[in-house]
């Protein structure tokens, strides 16, 4: 990248988040890590400091709370801060059929991907029309494009960010903004493991077979690394994606079935 960027990568203290935060910091991006957990934060930004120096103050903010996401972006960007890159990212919902999902599950999803992406946004598209660079990109799930058995309220949800994206997508591409959704595929992450928690208690299975059952869906015959993601995200976010707009970008392995 050309010239110093700041980026905001949410749920950065683990996971696909955390590998983001790394790369984008390993090409010169200033990055302001966002999570729940303070102790995580700044374990996860010490860490970026031993690496590549300096890094902004992490913000504070719990997804599950839209109002404090609110609070925490807005006080934030009064501070006269700007980010020239927003990376939403949020662990999914539970697993589970939809036929036995609860109505406020979905409610809860709801809030936490779609109307604190939504937040997020709103609070930084001005500071990104003023630099004329803007790059958001969520990351969401191929389940966009393919619904994933045993996980209702997480397909569902995945939809709706999707197509708000593309919408977003269609109105700040005048601004040199651009939307973008980042659709991992199994990839070894604590969500993962969760998930592979829940079928190894039913079927007597260990996390590891599981994970190499999870593999042989895609032709690559394996699980994704957090980095893998990361380095497409990178790129999405970099000024040699700057015709890239309103795609859905699957990072899978081939898994998925359409194109």
């Amino acid at each position: 990248m050309n010239q110093q960027k700041v980026a905001i990568v949410c749920g950065s203290t683990q996971g696909i988040g955390k590998a983001i935060a790394h790369q984008l910091a390993s090409e010169g991006v200033q990055v302001v890590l966002v999570g729940r957990n303070q102790e995580r934060l700044q374990a996860t930004r010490h860490a970026l400091e031993v690496v590549f120096g300096p890094q902004p103050q992490p913000i504070q903010a719990d997804f599950s709370k839209p109002n404090e996401v609110k609070s925490a972006i807005t006080a934030w960007v009064a501070q006269g801060n700007i980010a020239h890159i927003l990376i939403n990212n949020s662990g999914g919902p539970k697993s589970g059929p939809i036929v036995d999902a609860a109505p406020e599950e979905f409610l809860a999803a709801f809030n936490q991907h779609l109307i604190c992406n939504h937040i997020m946004t709103q609070a930084l598209i001005p500071g990104m029309k003023a630099a004329g660079f803007g790059r958001i990109i969520n990351i969401i799930s191929t389940s966009v494009k393919q619904p994933l058995a045993n996980l209702g309220v997480s397909n569902t949800i995945r939809g709706a960010v999707a197509n708000w994206s593309k919408t977003m997508a269609n109105e700040l591409g005048q601004f040199g903004i651009t939307v973008n959704n980042v659709l991992p595929g199994a990839t070894h992450t604590g969500r993962l493991e969760e998930i592979a928690g829940v079928r190894a208690q039913k079927t007597g299975e260990t996390i590891e077979e599981i994970f190499t059952d999870m593999g042989k869906e895609s032709p690559m015959k394996r699980i994704a690394q957090p980095e893998e993601v990361a380095a497409a995200v990178t790129f999405l976010a970099s000024e040699k994606a700057s015709y890239i707009n309103g795609i859905n970008l699957p990072v899978d392995g081939g898994r998925t079935k359409s194109l």
